[in-house]
């Protein structure tokens, strides 16, 4: 296409045909019948008055006829402008000609009103609605029929009536697809919700049953190791009974081993690229802008020797640390936010602290804690540190940031 608008073809592209709704095709059907009907009324009228001109008028109708069809049938017409511009053009000459022969001819001017609007730009459109009508009051000049206001009112009427009619359903059209768009949009929003909303349903659970293998089958299985370990050391040399314990240690051991497995395949996928601290640095380094679009700059420290969690605990401490960090990203208009791990002798700390607006933790709304997003964020952080005998605070006052820390005692048995 070239920079006039057109093709390497000469033919000036248009806009894709809307799609055919119901409506739609029965206003184009009932604009059909209609020209036809006038058509077939002009040619009656001539051969019923037995004049000179019945057959002119006759071969006119059949000519204009012709046109029409061949336009309505080429799909020429409904792609390019240019081609339309056409079309139009002749089908208005064989509409003059037949306007000179029969003053009956007039009434296909109504007709004509829509197609030209429907077909042709508004700039070109309104011009050739208006020279048919002149036309059309032209034609009772021309046929001496007596001058009267209803000559000029009724072509111009008819006019009206068609550029309203038009204009009136391309917006209710324009409005209905921008709503179509809209509806299509909801429902992609909703599919993608659905997805993301199966795909936390599906981590909570693996979390959840990585929790409880930890809890119950990977700590009963520890303890039972370490008791048979201990009645093997109380057993007497050469007794029938220690290659039943080593066997039961063994299997015991085994199925630890395979415990913990499921543990590991079961951890969010965070954490199966390393450790804690390598998922928490990952974190602070892919940091989304802020709820103001601006930069937040997320840093990230390590505090005493770091030692190896129980995958509960990992699992806790990067879920506490991924929604603090999405309340300041959200709802803080925080520039800055620190992530600090520390591990101490009895326990292990995670403190997230942001310099936004900050909240009042005594007025915030029952169950929501300030956060902002519907109250299941730090009830949600409170009852995992709850689960695992660890506390959450949450320190905040308006203006003045918020600094959330959650402790974690270390367990006193090997670490999972």
């Amino acid at each position: 296409m070239n920079r006039s608008g057109e093709t390497p073809t000469g033919k000036t592209p248009i806009e894709p045909p809307p799609r055919t709704t119901p409506v739609a095709l029965a206003l184009r059907l009932c604009l059909h019948a209609l020209l036809a009907g006038l058509l077939v009324l002009a040619a009656v009228r001539a051969v019923a008055d037995g004049g000179s001109r019945g057959g002119s008028v006759v071969a006119a109708v059949v000519a204009m006829g012709g046109v029409y069809a061949g336009g309505t049938l080429s799909p020429a017409v409904a792609r390019s402008r240019r081609a339309a511009a056409v079309w139009l053009a002749v089908l208005g000459a064989c509409w003059i000609v037949l306007l000179v022969l029969s003053p009956d001819g007039l009434w296909a001017a109504f007709p004509l009103y829509f197609l030209q609007l429907h077909l042709l730009p508004v700039r070109w459109a309104l011009p050739a609605v208006a020279l048919t009508a002149a036309a059309a009051i032209a034609s009772f000049l021309l046929h001496g029929s007596p001058v009267s206001p209803g000559s000029f009112i009724g072509p111009l009427l008819g006019a009206a009536v068609a550029v309203a009619t038009v204009l009136g359903y391309e917006a209710l059209y324009r409005e209905s697809e921008r709503r179509r768009e809209l509806i299509d949009e909801l429902m992609a929003t909703r599919a993608e919700l659905a997805a993301a909303e199966r795909t936390a349903g599906t981590l909570a659970e693996r979390e959840r049953l990585a929790r409880e293998i930890h809890d119950t089958l990977a700590q009963g299985l520890s303890s039972i190791q370490l008791l048979l370990r201990a009645a093997q050391r109380a057993l007497p040399a050469g007794s029938p009974a220690a290659p039943h314990i080593e066997q039961a240690r063994a299997a015991a051991q085994d199925n630890l081993a395979e415990a913990r497995r499921f543990v590991r395949a079961l951890s969010p996928p965070d954490l199966e690229r390393g450790s804690l601290a390598g998922a928490l640095e990952r974190l602070s380094a892919s940091a989304p802008p802020g709820s103001d679009g601006s930069h937040v700059d997320v840093q990230f420290t390590v505090s005493g020797t770091p030692a190896e969690l129980p995958t509960p605990y990992e699992v806790a401490l990067l879920r506490t640390a991924q929604s603090a960090l999405a309340n300041t990203f959200q709802h803080a208009g925080a520039g800055r936010a620190e992530i600090t791990l520390s591990f101490m002798d009895t326990s292990v700390s995670l403190d997230v602290v942001d310099d936004g607006r900050g909240f009042d933790p005594a007025s915030a709304p029952r169950g929501g804690d300030g956060d902002g997003d519907g109250g299941f964020g730090l009830p949600a952080m409170r009852a995992r540190a709850r689960s695992l005998g660890g506390t959450l605070s949450v320190e905040s006052a308006p203006g003045q940031g918020t600094a959330v820390a959650v402790t974690l005692p270390l367990p006193t048995g090997a670490a999972l």
